[in-house]
């Protein structure tokens, strides 16, 4: 039925699936983009290409460092590639992130706990919440990875059929919030593990300023902020926009199915040993979360850093943010997580029955790295891209060139960073993976605006704004066919056109929300996160 809704789609929607459709797979994208910049790389040395460094200086000229365009095809780049071929792709600063996040995350998710904890969430809400309730919890939701849409989306519209609401606006409310909020939360996660690691890659590849280290809660405040926006936004276009527009529900499905069939959820045979397992996690969240306390303020805390705002006499520096001596604590959160996911999910596991012993333990842990295949896979792409981009100095010199072209045209900052979320948002509509876009973005972007003044985490900031917003427009995102299939379970005649017109207007109001957001976020200068200014002083010359 899908198949046949895609062959006749047609129009601006029918347009971009056709193109989309077209592009080869991501891992396939870095392999020609590769290809591209060894040509590119090869004119731009002939030619002399060159930018003066922002921060080195020649020591035989004693003025800024010239940086000239080199060739990929020079033999040392050659030997470069091939000799150092495992360290580029190990150490890629994303994939120790996400490897070890998901790790915890796999346990979690494959226990049970990711799902009877959403589950529960939603169907103790009352009627007259539902609708915020769903969106709160698919969003905080985007921690579960594929839990969310497996289990959250389908559970929407059954307990809105139940509450005699339209099923199709409950799809329409938990899509929206996991996949178009899939940046929002009130904590950070696997997904700030993955785009930091980019953001370091890039800053790394850069040059621009070797101290400079990934912080995992670097957009915690904003990602806050962008949960408390979307909130009300996804509410109002459900219950005004969407649902008069679904009209009243009579009751029905198109195939007949009983809840059990629809939700893979594990609290509906047996609701008292879900909760006992939820019991469980939850001593053992607060376990990991002691844990972690204890370190920060227990006596000789490993993870404060007192020294950072001690002079060499023993006196403390002036006006030294208590964030420098956290750093550790800031950067320990990826181990945090792992162990968090891990001891709940373990705990859930135990208590259900679904983890018997230390063998089923392990064997989630394994499952979930196979799930991750396909992302290595693409790292490996990526990290060459990335790694063969900084050897070039094309990087460099692109967003030296372009930071001037900006600060030429007058245009006002937190406009040019607006724009850079429309811009992201487009792209969107072509390549899905968030991963993929940052890769090939951050290379460029993440430079050009520190140059700008603007932090790495405050692009990447930018950045999750325009790629959460449209995921849920675009049939090229890879749960779209899926969601169809939820919706059509419901209505049976229920295809591509009408699955993307329901969800245009939240992608529209999210857009706009988030392009407000991160322009007025950036204009008040107000820190995204723990120790993540929005604004951004490159070091001086030669320090």
């Amino acid at each position: 039925m899908a198949e046949a809704n895609v062959a006749t789609q047609g129009g601006i929607l029918g347009w971009v699936e056709r193109t989309g459709n077209k592009l080869p797979d991501p891992v396939f994208i870095f392999f020609y983009l590769i290809i591209a910049l060894v040509a590119i790389s090869v004119l731009c040395a002939a030619l002399g290409v060159s930018a003066f460094h922002p921060t080195q200086i020649d020591e035989a000229s004693g003025g800024a460092l010239r940086i000239e365009a080199v060739s990929l095809l020079a033999a040392d780049n050659i030997q470069r590639l091939w000799v150092e071929m495992p360290k580029t792709f190990t150490h890629f600063h994303p994939l120790g992130y996400v490897l070890v996040v998901m790790l915890g995350a796999g346990v979690a998710e494959r226990s049970g706990f990711f799902a009877a904890g959403m589950a529960k969430a939603v169907k103790g809400a009352p009627v007259s919440l539902l609708t915020p309730v769903v969106a709160l919890v698919a969003m905080l939701g985007n921690h579960a990875a594929d839990a969310g849409y497996v289990v959250l989306i389908p559970l929407a519209g059954i307990l809105f059929a139940a509450a005699g609401r339209h099923p199709l606006a409950g799809i329409a409310a938990a899509f929206a919030g996991v996949s178009g909020g899939f940046s929002a939360n009130i904590s950070p996660g696997q997904l700030d593990a993955l785009l930091f690691g980019i953001t370091e890659e890039a800053v790394n590849a850069s040059a621009l300023d070797p101290s400079w280290t990934a912080n995992i809660a670097g957009n915690w405040y904003f990602i806050t902020a962008m949960t408390v926006i979307y909130l009300p936004i996804i509410w109002y276009v459900t219950d005004k926009v969407i649902e008069p527009r679904l009209g009243a529900w009579t009751g029905g499905s198109s195939t007949g199915a009983k809840t059990a069939d629809l939700s893979p959820d594990p609290t509906a045979e047996d609701g008292e040993l879900a909760a006992k397992g939820l019991r469980a996690a939850g001593l053992a969240s607060l376990f990991v979360a002691g844990l972690w306390v204890a370190m920060v303020f227990a006596p000789g805390t490993p993870l404060v850093n007192e020294a950072a705002c001690l002079a060499e006499d023993g006196t403390r520096i002036p006006d030294c943010s208590i964030h420098t001596e956290l750093g550790p604590l800031y950067q320990s959160l990826v181990a945090a997580f792992f162990l968090l996911f891990l001891f709940a999910g373990w705990a859930y596991g135990r208590a259900t029955g679904a983890i018997k012993n230390h063998r089923d333990l392990i064997e989630m842990m394994a499952e979930s790295m196979k799930d991750m295949g396909y992302y290595l896979v693409l790292a490996f792409a990526a990290a060459h891209f990335v790694a063969m981009f900084g050897w070039s100095n094309l990087g460099l010199i692109t967003a030296v060139h372009g930071a001037a072209g900006i600060q030429a045209t007058g245009l006002p900052l937190p406009l040019v960073l607006g724009l850079m979320v429309i811009f992201a948002a487009i792209l969107n509509l072509f390549v899905g993976s968030a991963s993929a876009k940052w890769a090939l973005l951050a290379p460029i972007l993440v430079p050009m605006l520190m140059l700008l003044g603007i932090s790495p985490e405050g692009a990447t900031a930018a950045y999750r704004v325009g790629d959460s917003a449209t995921n849920i427009i675009t049939p090229l995102m890879v749960y779209f066919p899926l969601i169809l299939v939820f919706a059509q379970r419901w209505q049976k005649d229920f295809g591509i056109g009408g699955l993307t017109a329901m969800m245009l207007p939240y992608s529209v109001w999210l857009l706009i929300s988030g392009v407000l957001l991160i322009v007025a976020w950036i204009y008040l200068g107000i820190p995204l996160g723990p120790d993540a200014p929005v604004s951004y002083e490159l070091p001086s010359a030669g320090g």
